[in-house]
């Protein structure tokens, strides 16, 4: 996936426009100069096309300001690692100092740029004050008022136009692509040389030795595996380094591209909340996951009991993604590496099954003769029809005579019919509702 970052100078309203662009409300509005000191990143979609959209603090090109300084550092740590670019400049103040400075540092980084002039917030006719922005010498400017939202579609039709194309997967469409993900030095690159059989990461008792994704292509029998070695995702607070943020966005990528995560824990630690985080990112995202407990062969005083009651606590810990098995294994010295491949097969097959809708409609027919649907006030829920809309991750809609009588509690029904009538256990799966008629 491309990467577009949005740069400008202090206040001049990319925050605002960037989350008018993703849709969420991500990144802090404030009208302080430099309230968004740190990268944050989201994807954005518009006319079924994507890309990695990352907001970064503004750009002070002279300030002997230490935040203004670290500020602009790390924007221009992400225009050295952005595919293009969105320079965002405001019409009420016109072309300032600093505009033409950051104007010629973009120039000189020698990406694809789309000038954005922010509060044009007047429908009709652009203002005469646009014409100034053609000074800067970086094309057509485009007029927008992130706050309303208008211009943002002639604004991303450009940033399409100028990004250049996506580079193909380069790998076999039947390799099984997995991203290993977790905190720092929890073993990944230590798993990945050993299933490789050579030393492709640096491996280090350091955490975050790992900056970016590296991938490994494996064959193991017939089946053919693409391991993607991620650098640790670490909690905010926690990240120091400028180059950290990317490899944080690297990670987050390197999910989007997976078929299978392998979410890795460390056994001497146990869990934490960023492996809840770490993983909430794969569940949210709808991969199939498999936990992997990394050394667990430096676990003192190991009985019967201890590894029935690690299960018992992860379970619980991540009763959110219920779907995930977990294996226990070690990097080091190879136990149950071969376990951990059945199980990425096995969730990789279940992601991208498909069944019939005969034999749906079936299993739908014996679940409500099982357990009747619920009623409220005289009206009773009734469950018509049921098909497969889509693969990866299986996603089922069933059409009803009422959305609001279809209660959480009975969907979950449903939905653990579908589990254990299919074999679905091992992948998060998708019910979609909707009324007769829609």
């Amino acid at each position: 996936m491309q990467v577009v970052a949005v740069v400008g100078r202090p206040n001049v309203g990319k925050s605002t426009l960037f989350n008018k662009l993703v849709g969420k409300r991500l990144s802090i509005v404030d009208d302080t100069p430099g309230v968004t000191r740190d990268r944050i990143y989201s994807r954005c979609e518009w006319l079924d096309r994507e890309f990695m959209l990352i907001d970064t603090g503004g750009i002070e090109p002279k300030t002997d300001d230490v935040i203004l300084a670290q500020m602009r550092e790390q924007a221009m740590l992400a225009i050295e690692r952005a595919d293009a670019i969105i320079f965002v400049t405001d019409i009420t103040t016109g072309v300032t100092a600093n505009d033409m400075d950051v104007a010629a540092m973009l120039m000189k980084s020698g990406k694809p740029v789309v000038l954005a002039v922010n509060k044009a917030d007047s429908i009709g006719e652009p203002p005469p004050e646009l014409y100034e922005f053609y000074n800067l010498g970086l094309g057509d400017p485009i007029s927008v008022s992130a706050v309303h939202g208008h211009g943002t579609g002639d604004l991303l039709e450009a940033v399409f136009e100028n990004l250049p194309p996506d580079e193909p997967d380069e790998y076999d469409e039947d390799s099984i692509k997995v991203a290993v993900i977790g905190k720092p030095n929890v073993g990944k690159s230590s798993l990945i040389n050993l299933i490789a059989g050579e030393e492709r990461s640096i491996v280090s008792d350091i955490a975050g030795t790992t900056r970016d994704a590296i991938d490994s292509e494996v064959t193991r029998g017939e089946d053919r595996y693409v391991f993607i070695d991620t650098a640790g995702m670490r909690r905010k607070a926690k990240i120091k380094e400028n180059i950290e943020h990317f490899s944080i966005l690297r990670a987050l990528m390197a999910v989007d591209r997976a078929d299978v995560c392998v979410i890795m824990i460390d056994a001497t630690v146990g869990f934490t909340e960023q492996d809840s985080k770490v993983a909430g990112y794969a569940h949210d995202k709808g991969k199939p996951s498999v936990i992997a407990v990394n050394k667990w062969d430096a676990v003192e005083d190991k009985t019967d009991k201890t590894m029935r009651e690690f299960t018992h606590n992860l379970e619980t810990d991540f009763s959110f993604m219920s779907y995930a098995p977990f294996v226990f294994i070690s990097a080091k010295t190879g136990q149950r590496v071969d376990k951990l491949f059945e199980l990425i097969k096995s969730v990789k097959e279940q992601h991208s099954r498909r069944i019939s809708t005969g034999v749906l409609n079936d299993m739908l027919s014996y679940a409500t003769s099982r357990v009747q649907p619920p009623s409220d006030k005289g009206k009773r829920l009734k469950l018509y029809y049921m098909t497969q809309a889509s693969t990866n991750p299986p996603n089922f809609v069933v059409f009803c005579n009422n959305r609001e009588l279809f209660h959480y509690s009975y969907q979950r029904y449903i939905e653990n019919q579908i589990r254990e009538t299919f074999g679905l256990d091992r992948t998060p799966i998708k019910l979609t509702v909707r009324e007769r008629g829609e």
